[in-house]
């Protein structure tokens, strides 16, 4: 496990654009917009910038994405890269740098535009293979986990449909209130229950949508951040783990848990010292990619008992005014995916809610906030957790 950074770095500025299908805006327009949104919120100019990170699957192949619109004359861009924990794996870089003393003041980028490459799905180029890898959509693989957590529950196949689309509905109603979101409408839970079947048992709604945008944070020492505002928030656990392929090779993998989940915040909870964070946690943005990967997950991360997820859904417990709000700016399932931004849309979110700039959704006096990305499949991943505060110590 990592040792950590906590309290160490601080974020002072935040910048997002409206996610969608940007038809009109380049990878390149989104990038400027979220960084210049970002610079301005922090109250300083791009000559203040010591170095960039930039996170992004398929729009860009080097630091030369970023360097080039923004001119940023000379400095350092890196490009990273780690399927959808990518804008995590940025902003991971780029706080560790400033950690250790080799910069002041830094930037993490994530950008992803998805929507002109004719592709319906996602768009993830893989390296050459010996052929033997499986050829599964994405939908396909995390339909797996719904009938291997209804049968260990008990749940029969009405009622575990019904719980999906609770967590579906909740995402999108608080998408409803979100002006950045791609969906911002509500959806009612028999419109997600008759929804067209894609990969049994889900159905169109059970799938978050393919999207673009961009998202962007600037970072600094924790002891210099009040120089830059009063209001910093900051960094207590960075957390990114990367699977063997465990269920590959196991004909009887528990598909009602993804072990890169409980690995990375097994690991981001000691970083941050949390030992209850049901209760420690003030909210979370998870990646529900679908809707039964945000039920495994409330039970991986701990914010539900083992066989207790689907209850707590049910008892609202994970609505905004619940006990623990889970994706309050509406999540993948109103944002869609663009995969180098979402870890940092959703630290953007984290982010308005301390500020208390968060409109409808606003959470009542939050102190800590968790985000999660999952890449890959149930069975081999890449996770990334996340967590942030409103005071040090």
């Amino acid at each position: 496990m990592a040792k950590g950074i906590a309290d160490r770095v601080a974020i002072i500025g935040m910048g997002c654009t409206k996610f969608g299908e940007n038809w009109d805006k380049s990878a390149e327009d989104m990038l400027l917009e979220a960084t210049y949104e970002a610079l301005n919120d922090a109250g300083i100019t791009p000559d203040d910038v010591d170095a960039y990170w930039l996170g992004t699957l398929s729009s860009g192949n080097s630091g030369l994405t970023f360097s080039v619109p923004m001119k940023s004359e000379y400095k350092p861009v890196t490009r990273v890269e780690n399927y959808c924990a990518t804008g995590s794996e940025a902003f991971r870089n780029a706080c560790y740098a400033v950690a250790s003393g080799a910069y002041d003041v830094v930037v993490a980028v994530g950008v992803e535009k998805l929507k002109d490459s004719g592709y319906s799905g996602l768009v993830v180029g893989g390296a050459d293979t010996d052929g033997t890898e499986p050829n599964m959509t994405a939908p396909a693989a995390f339909s797996f986990l719904a009938p291997a957590y209804f049968k260990k529950y008990g749940l029969d196949p009405k009622q575990g449909k019904e719980v999906l689309a609770r967590i579906a509905w909740k995402n999108h109603r608080n998408g409803s209130l979100n002006p950045k979101a791609q969906f911002q409408t509500e959806v009612s839970m028999e419109q997600i229950i008759n929804s067209p079947m894609i990969a049994a048992p889900l159905g169109v709604f059970d799938c978050s949508g393919v999207s673009d945008g961009s998202a962007v944070a600037v970072i600094v020492r924790a002891e210099d951040a009040k120089k830059y505002r009063p209001d910093p928030i900051y960094v207590k656990a960075l957390s990114v783990v990367a699977g063997y392929g465990h269920g590959r090779f196991h004909q009887d993998y528990d598909f009602t848990t993804i072990r890169e989940n409980v690995a990375a915040a097994t690991d981001a909870y000691k970083q941050a010292g949390i030992t209850n964070p049901r209760k420690e946690i003030s909210m979370a943005e998870v990646h529900d990619c679908f809707t039964p990967t945000e039920l495994v997950i409330y039970e991986d991360l701990g914010f539900s008992e083992r066989g207790e997820g689907w209850k707590d859904v049910m008892n609202g417990v994970f609505d905004i005014g619940g006990e623990l709000p889970v994706n309050p700016d509406g999540g993948l399932k109103s944002f869609g995916h663009p995969i180098g931004a979402s870890g940092l849309r959703m630290l953007y979110e984290l982010w308005l809610q301390f500020h208390g700039k968060a409109g409808k959704r606003q959470i009542d006096n939050p102190k800590l906030g968790l985000t999660h990305n999952l890449g890959g499949f149930p069975w081999q991943a890449v996770c990334a957790v996340t967590i942030v505060g409103k005071e040090l110590g």
